[in-house]
C-alpha cells in the first residue's frame, strides 16, 4: 500500500463522472454476511481500587524510572499476575488498555501465551472494540517477534524453560497458535473489512502473515492507523518498540494460510461487491492490501481481474460494460483515485497498459487538472509505464504544467523525476517552463529563491520561532530537485540570489529546518560552480573572523552546512584551514554541544590538533583518490562514445548495401 496522503476538498464538481452512464455502487456494500450492527464487546467494569492501581503502574512504566532493566521487567511480572484473570475487562478500558500496550512491549513468552489463553474465543470481539483493537494490534506484533525467534531456533525457546507455574505451561508453539488466531478471524474476514477497528487488526495480520514489513504506529506516513489515530497514539506516548518497522521471518504454512483467507473473501464476494468495498472509505485499505499480496500465492490475481474485468471474455457482459463507469469514478473520488493508485503500483504492466490505453491515454490533460483525484493516478503511471509512455504523458503535461503546479507544486517534482528517466528528456523547455511561471508577476524576475520559497511570508522571518510548514517544506523539496535537474542556469541563478541576502537572513537561511537543505544542495553541486564563485560563497558563509562558523556549528540544522564545507572546499586548502583553525579556537565552546561534536568528528579535529602533517596529508590523498575516479570515468565515458560511433558507421555501411 501506498503512504497515506492528505487531500483537499474541492468546492467545485470535477468532470461529469460518465459520458453516457453513471456508476450507481457507491453507497455502501451490499453483502449478504453482513449481518446487523452487532453489540459492542463488554466483558465487565474495572472497579474502583483496580483502576487506581493499574491506572498508577501505567504511569510508572511510563516514567520508566528504573535503575535497571531487570528491576523492570521484574515490575511488569508483577503487574502481569495482578492482571490475572482480569485482561479482558482491562483491554476494553480506556485508561487500563494503555498499560496492556505497555506490558505487551515488555512481555515475555510465557506471558505471551498468558494473553493468549485469556483472549482465546474472543480475538474477533475485541478487534472491534476501540481501545482493545490497539492492544490486540500490539500483541500480534509481539507475536511476530516471538515466531521469527522460533523459526531461528528450530523450534526452541530459552523462554519455555523460565515457566515456573504448572498452569503456564506453554502446549502451543508460536506457529500452532497464531494459527489458531487465523482460524479464529476467518469467518468473519467479510464483517472485519467493514468495522473501522477491525479493518486495521486485519490489515496488520495480513502483513504479518506475508512477511511485510510492519509500518510504524505513531508516524504521519503509516499505513497502519488513520490519521486520527496516529495523533491520539502520539498524545498517549506509546512509542514504537524494535518489533515495529522491520520484516519478520514467517514459516512456510503462512502461505496456506493466505491461499485460505482469499478463497475465504473471494467465495463470498463478486464484481459489484468487490468495486463497492474498493470505493469504502474503511475497506478500500483492505482491498488495497488484498490486490498487493494476491500475487504471492495466485497467479491469476482474481481479486484484480474481478474488478477491472474489461477484458475477460469469462465474465459478467453486465459488469465488463459497466468497468467503463467505474474507472470513471475512480477518476473523480478521492478515495477511488487513491484506490486505483495503489493497485495500480502492485500490478504487471500488462495490466496497467490496458487500463491506460483503454481510459487514460487520450484524457490526460483533463485527469491532470483534477488536482485532488486524477492527477495522482497520473503521477503513478508515470512511474510505473515503460519509457515510451511515460513520454507520451510527458508531452501532454509539459505544455500545461503552468497550470498544474499552482495548487500542486508535487507535479512539478514528478515530472522532473520522469525527465531524468528518460535521459532528461525537454530538459531545456520544462526548465524555462518553470522559470517563467515562477517568476510571473514578480517584480524581480531572477530571484527564484524569493519567488519559489515565498520567503518574506514565510516562517524564515518569523518572530515565534515557528516550525517549517508543510507548504514550505513542499516548496524546498521541488527547489533541490530543479537545481538537481539543471546543475547550470538554476544553480547560478541560486547562488546569486544566496549572495544577495544580507548576512543576518543568510545566517537564519541556514538554520531553517527546511531551507537549510538548498543550501545543502548547493554545497554538494560543487563541481557545477566555478572556483571564485565557490570563494565567494565561502567568504559570505563563514562571515567576518568565521563568527558565522562557530554558530552553525553548534546548531542543529547549521552543523549539517559545516559538515557538507569539508567537501564543498575540495581543492581549496587555505579555506579548509580557515575553517579548521576556526573550530580549533573556538573548541571549548563547540565541544560543549553535541552538534558541535559531531563537527568536531567530521572534520578530523583531534587529527588536527595533534599531528597537523598528517591531516594535510589526509586531504591530498583524498584530491589524489579524486582526480585517480575522474580519470576513469572520463576514459569510460570516452570508451562508450567510440563503441556508439563504430555501431553508427556500420550501420550506415549496412544502409548503403
Amino acid at each position: 500500500m501506498g503512504k497515506v496522503r492528505s487531500r483537499r476538498t474541492k468546492k467545485s464538481e470535477v468532470d461529469n463522472v460518465g459520458d453516457d452512464e453513471d456508476f450507481s455502487g457507491t453507497t455502501g456494500v451490499v453483502d449478504s454476511n453482513v449481518g446487523p450492527d452487532e453489540p459492542p464487546a463488554f466483558f465487565g467494569l474495572v472497579d474502583s481500587n483496580e483502576l487506581t492501581y493499574f491506572h498508577q503502574a501505567e504511569q510508572t512504566l511510563n516514567l520508566n524510572t528504573f535503575s535497571t532493566p531487570e528491576e523492570r521487567a521484574m515490575f511488569v511480572s508483577s503487574v502481569f499476575q495482578e492482571s490475572r484473570g482480569k485482561e479482558l475487562k482491562l483491554v476494553t478500558n480506556q485508561i487500563c488498555s494503555k498499560l496492556m500496550e505497555r506490558l505487551i512491549l515488555d512481555s515475555t513468552l510465557p506471558q505471551v501465551h498468558q494473553l493468549f489463553n485469556s483472549f482465546k474465543g474472543k480475538f474477533y470481539q475485541l478487534s472491534k472494540q476501540k481501545f482493545s483493537s490497539h492492544v490486540l494490534e500490539t500483541f500480534l506484533v509481539r507475536c511476530a517477534s516471538y515466531l521469527e525467534k522460533e523459526i531461528l531456533s528450530n523450534g526452541f525457546q530459552e523462554e519455555y524453560e523460565d515457566v515456573e507455574d504448572a498452569s503456564e505451561a506453554i502446549t502451543l508453539s508460536m506457529e500452532e497458535m497464531f494459527i489458531q488466531i487465523i482460524e479464529e478471524f476467518k469467518p468473519h474476514f467479510n464483517k472485519m473489512m467493514l468495522d473501522k477497528y477491525a479493518s486495521h487488526v486485519l490489515r496488520l495480520l495480513l502483513l504479518i502473515i506475508t512477511g511485510k514489513e510492519l509500518p510504524s504506529s505513531v508516524e504521519s506516513n503509516s499505513i497502519l492507523r488513520s490519521k486520527k489515530s496516529k495523533i491520539a497514539r502520539k498524545m498517549i506516548e506509546i512509542k514504537d518498540s524494535d518489533d515495529y518497522k522491520k520484516n519478520f521471518q514467517v514459516p512456510s504454512s503462512f502461505k496456506d494460510q493466505l491461499k485460505e483467507i482469499l478463497t475465504t473473501i473471494n467465495s463470498s464476494q463478486n464484481c459489484e461487491s468487490f468495486r463497492e468495498l474498493a470505493i469504502n472509505p474503511i475497506a478500500s485499505p483492505v482491498i488495497q492490501l488484498l490486490i498487493q499480496l494476491e500475487g504471492i500465492v495466485d497467479k491469476n490475481r482474481t481479486i484484480w481481474s474481478t474488478i477491472f474485468n474489461g477484458d475477460n471474455e469469462l465474465a459478467d457482459p453486465k459488469d465488463r460494460s459497466k468497468e467503463n463507469a467505474f474507472i470513471e469514478y475512480l477518476l473523480s473520488n478521492n478515495i477511488g483515485s487513491h484506490f486505483l493508485e495503489n493497485a495500480i503500483v502492485n500490478q504487471k504492466t500488462k495490466s496497467i497498459e490496458r487500463i491506460y490505453h483503454s481510459y487514460i491515454q487520450d484524457r490526460i490533460p483533463k485527469l491532470a487538472k483534477r488536482e485532488t483525484t486524477g492527477i495522482y493516478v497520473i503521477q503513478c503511471l508515470m512511474e510505473k509505464l515503460k519509457n515510451k509512455q511515460q513520454l507520451e504523458i510527458l508531452d501532454q503535461l509539459i505544455p500545461i504544467i503552468n497550470e498544474l503546479i499552482v495548487n500542486n507544486i508535487d507535479i512539478g517534482v514528478k515530472i522532473i523525476d520522469c525527465s531524468i528517466r528518460n535521459d532528461n528528456y525537454e530538459k531545456t523547455q520544462i526548465v524555462d517552463k518553470f522559470i517563467e511561471f515562477f517568476n510571473k508577476g514578480s517584480s524581480d524576475e531572477n530571484n527564484l529563491l524569493e519567488n519559489i520559497l515565498k520567503l518574506e511570508t514565510s516562517t524564515l522571518c518569523s518572530t515565534k520561532d515557528d516550525w517549517p510548514t508543510s507548504e514550505e517544506r513542499r516548496r524546498a523539496i521541488f527547489y533541490e530537485k530543479l537545481m538537481e535537474f539543471d546543475s547550470e542556469k538554476v544553480l547560478e541563478i541560486t547562488i546569486d540570489n544566496l549572495l544577495s541576502l544580507d548576512d543576518e537572513i543568510l545566517l537564519k537561511f541556514c538554520k531553517h529546518g527546511v531551507f537549510s537543505h538548498i543550501i545543502e544542495k548547493v554545497l554538494q553541486l560543487r563541481d557545477f560552480i566555478p572556483l571564485p564563485k565557490r570563494k565567494v560563497l565561502l567568504n559570505r558563509l563563514l562571515g567576518s573572523n568565521s563568527t558565522n562558523l562557530v554558530d552553525l556549528a553548534c546548531n542543529s540544522t547549521g552543523s549539517h552546512i559545516v559538515d557538507s564545507l569539508w567537501s564543498f572546499t575540495f581543492k581549496l586548502n587555505m579555506f579548509k584551514e580557515r575553517i579548521a583553525k576556526a573550530l580549533f579556537e573556538h573548541k571549548d565552546t563547540i565541544k560543549s554541544t553535541i552538534y558541535g561534536r559531531m563537527v568536531w568528528k567530521n572534520w578530523n579535529m583531534e587529527k588536527y590538533c595533534r599531528k597537523f602533517n598528517d591531516w594535510k596529508w589526509d586531504i591530498k590523498e583524498e584530491e589524489k583518490i579524486y582526480n585517480e575516479e575522474h580519470k576513469n570515468i572520463k576514459r569510460a565515458s570516452e570508451d562508450t562514445l567510440d563503441s556508439r560511433e563504430r555501431q553508427h558507421k556500420r550501420s550506415r555501411v549496412r544502409d548503403r548495401k
